[in-house]
């Protein structure tokens, strides 16, 4: 059996899996939960948005499960020696994928490529020859790569797009049968009116976002254990299975950073609201002082304090992954740390104006204590603003790691994320001709995290706040208008 690891970031994933659980349940038992998460559920791009952010979480959840393998015995050890563990820490998404992992090249090779990208000397027949050298595993089962070539990646692609289509029409028909199930009908109407939209949850744009995505999938299991579909970096590791390694820093650092500006951010900016006078005023200073800080200059310092703590204690860490991921977990301790203001001004100004209210003079009036008031009638009262910025700085703080791992302060250059791979992309730009891939792969899959995380914080936004909604009358009356042909989804 191997040797179970829990990292610290492994940790706080669990419980923002388990928090999420339990915010799940306490909103399907409260009615006005319930009604205004149907407004999300409602939207088209929202729900398109939450089946990639959910495929992106299975991602993080797969790589967070992380063990040591064990080591095989040695021919002498007595039977009653103790196991040896691998001093490599490995997860299951690289479990699942160690053929990628293990099938590294010398250097640079081009999106589905059979030879290197560079030039070499190499002996052929005696001769030194300056060619282009084939690739260790891209492309090693073609004899003769230039007349196969095209061939078998066409009839591969065809293989796994077709095998992609029955498996996306599998999945509407069984979702269709299910529904059909639910809500009366057989299955072909219940197909139809999905198709249609006439559905209370948008099951068009959610089967169509699934479909792609099984269409990928599908394709890269064809294809991605005889090719690097996204070409190889300067050191000959698969470029694609390194922007899937960075999922995990980026959900990381989003979540666990998020979840660290909320403590001080909340506490801070409801006292400063309901007390006022020199409370608010010493608290006001306080942020202002943080605000006029160069955010990216202070984060710096703090990394480079947390480098020489962990370079000067090399024992605390039993494998290179644990002191990489410990400069991770502190890293987004101190972006949440540092990050708090805003959000402190927005629960201020919210503050004030709860702290007028009938039910809140009147709890004052009947001799309620201020941390009663607090808890009771004003915190319920402001969470949908927490809600609103804390999905809002999800994706700012993902395009934060990638700016400081840009400029070298970031997370552990061994770690995998987008910013370093944007970083190692500089100097690929400068070459002639152009190292491409490794920088299309980071942007790309940043930018897919990024913007599903923005169209989903849009749909909370608009939910959550009666004002943004008040400015999106066409989507609400459309969904009010599918509810009344379908009420049950």
């Amino acid at each position: 059996m191997p040797k179970l690891v829990f990292l610290a970031t492994d940790i706080v994933l669990y419980t923002l899996l388990v928090a999420m659980a339990l915010y799940v349940r306490h909103a399907l038992r409260t009615a006005t939960l319930r009604q205004t998460w149907r407004i999300v559920v409602r939207d088209a791009s929202a729900m398109s948005a939450a089946v990639i952010l959910a495929v992106f979480l299975l991602i993080a959840v797969l790589d967070s499960m992380h063990f040591r393998p064990l080591l095989p015995p040695a021919s002498d050890a007595p039977p009653t020696a103790e196991a040896a563990y691998s001093t490599r820490t490995l997860s299951v998404l690289d479990q699942l994928l160690k053929g990628r992992r293990e099938s590294n090249e010398k250097t640079y090779s081009v999106p589905l490529g059979t030879h290197q990208f560079s030039k070499e000397t190499m002996l052929v027949d005696g001769k030194s020859v300056r060619d282009y050298p084939r690739l260790k595993f891209g492309g090693a089962h073609l004899q003769d790569p230039q007349a196969q070539w095209a061939t078998d990646v066409a009839v591969r692609t065809l293989a796994g797009c077709g095998a992609g289509l029955l498996l996306a029409a599998a999945l509407w028909l069984l979702v269709a049968a299910l529904r059909a199930r639910s809500v009366g009908g057989d299955t072909y109407t219940a197909l139809r009116t999905m198709w249609q939209g006439h559905t209370d949850i948008p099951w068009r744009a959610i089967l169509l976002t699934a479909s792609v995505l099984v269409l990928l999938g599908a394709w890269l299991a064809a294809l991605w254990p005889y090719y690097h579909v996204l070409g190889t970096d300067q050191t000959g590791n698969d470029v694609l299975y390194q922007g899937i390694k960075s999922i995990r820093t980026a959900v990381v650092i989003g979540s666990l950073a998020t979840l660290a500006t909320l403590p001080l951010a909340i506490m801070l900016g409801i006292l400063a609201g309901y007390f006022k006078g020199r409370v608010d005023d010493a608290i006001q200073y306080l942020y202002t002082v943080l605000s006029s800080i160069p955010s990216v200059l202070l984060i710096a310092a703090f990394v480079l304090m947390i480098q020489v703590f962990i370079d000067k204690n090399p024992t605390l860490f039993e494998t290179g992954l644990e002191r990489a991921d410990i400069r991770l977990f502190l890293l987004s301790v101190i972006l949440g740390l540092t990050g708090w203001a805003s959000l402190a001004r927005l629960l201020r100004a919210e503050t004030l104006k709860l702290g007028e209210l009938e039910y809140v003079q009147a709890a004052r009036a009947f001799g309620v204590s201020h941390i009663g008031i607090m808890r009771r009638h004003i915190l319920p009262n402001v969470m949908h603003v927490v809600l609103i910025v804390a999905v809002l700085d999800f994706s700012g703080l993902v395009l934060l790691e990638a700016v400081l791992s840009y400029v070298g302060v970031g997370v552990d250059p061994t770690t995998n994320s987008f910013g370093t791979m944007i970083n190692s992309a500089r100097t690929e730009l400068a070459r002639d001709p152009t190292v491409w891939w490794n920088l299309l792969a980071g942007f790309s899959l940043m930018v897919t995290l990024v913007l599903s995380m923005q169209l989903f914080a849009g749909a909370v936004q608009e939910a959550f706040d009666p004002r943004a909604r008040a400015f999106r009358p066409q989507r609400a009356k459309a969904g009010e208008r599918n509810a009344t042909m379908a009420p049950n989804s």
